[in-house]
């Protein structure tokens, strides 16, 4: 499944990864959010980690 060209996988893939970037870097403290953001964050990295997971195996 594609959008615009480009696979949905890798779209779900890239997003997966600037989350955990910014889960890592804001539960250690490099950057400063409130607590309220940075656990909507990790919601959000859940939600789009099953998605892109349940993509990935009925892909092939």
């Amino acid at each position: 499944m594609k959008i615009g060209g480009i696979s949905i996988l890798l779209i779900t893939g890239i997003l997966n990864g600037l989350l955990i970037l910014f889960q890592t870097g804001s539960g250690l403290g490099y950057i400063k959010v409130p607590f309220g953001m940075h656990r909507k964050t990790g919601i959000a990295l859940f939600f789009t980690a099953m998605i892109h997971a349940f993509l990935a195996v009925f892909a092939h």
